[in-house]
């Protein structure tokens, strides 16, 4: 049995690298999982693959779940040459559908690991090389790791206020205001006879 040697690039953290080991029949969605404990990643976000050409120009897309239904019936005509165009000619996969051995077809395979779109966080995979195995049950496995992820705070892990703290402090604020005595001189009882019709 066979199994490729990945190295992985984070390039927002430059001490950023992972060397894992997957079998060559692993579909996408086990690596996807995979990846996702080995890199420390968080949440459940969306995630996708993309089989790159040599300076990493996406081929085709492979995605944790069918996303061909999204797509409208009739898509709008483009011209070819249009560089603002949305619409995409690359082929889709769905991950567990999708095995590794089917898409890796250059000795040194590029393939870029997408995940969370709203706080997009992109991985720089390079197939390194496919080796021989009669233990199976070893894989898949992480042989080196080095760097790790910045942590998203999120509301709820940030230190909460103390009620009675902030209470103390918006009294002390009043004691300061009414110290100072501003006083603009209007008096609302010195109105109150005066018709705004007759009196001027």
């Amino acid at each position: 049995m066979y199994y490729y040697k990945f190295k992985v690039f984070y390039d927002e953290v430059e001490d950023f690298v992972r060397d894992v080991d997957v079998l060559a029949n692993t579909n996408f969605e086990d690596f996807h999982l995979f990846l996702y404990k080995c890199l420390g990643l968080q949440g459940n976000e969306f995630a996708a693959f993309s089989i790159c050409d040599q300076k990493w120009n996406k081929q085709k897309e492979i995605t944790i779940m069918d996303t061909s239904e999204d797509e409208v019936a009739e898509a709008p005509e483009y011209d070819d040459e249009d560089s603002f165009s949305t619409k995409t000619r690359l082929p889709k996969f769905v991950m567990k559908d999708a095995i590794l051995k089917d898409f890796i077809t250059d000795p040194h395979q590029h393939i870029l690991y997408e995940y969370d779109f709203i706080d997009p966080k992109t991985f720089y995979i390079e197939f390194q090389k496919a080796a021989q195995t009669d233990k199976p049950e070893e894989f898949p496995r992480c042989t080196f790791q080095k760097g790790t992820l910045p942590v998203r705070l999120t509301a709820k892990d940030l230190p909460q206020p103390d009620v009675d703290e902030a209470q103390l402090l918006l009294d002390e604020l009043e004691e300061e205001e009414d110290d100072f005595g501003f006083d603009d001189g209007y008096n609302e009882e010195d109105y109150t006879d005066l018709n705004e019709f007759s009196d001027f």
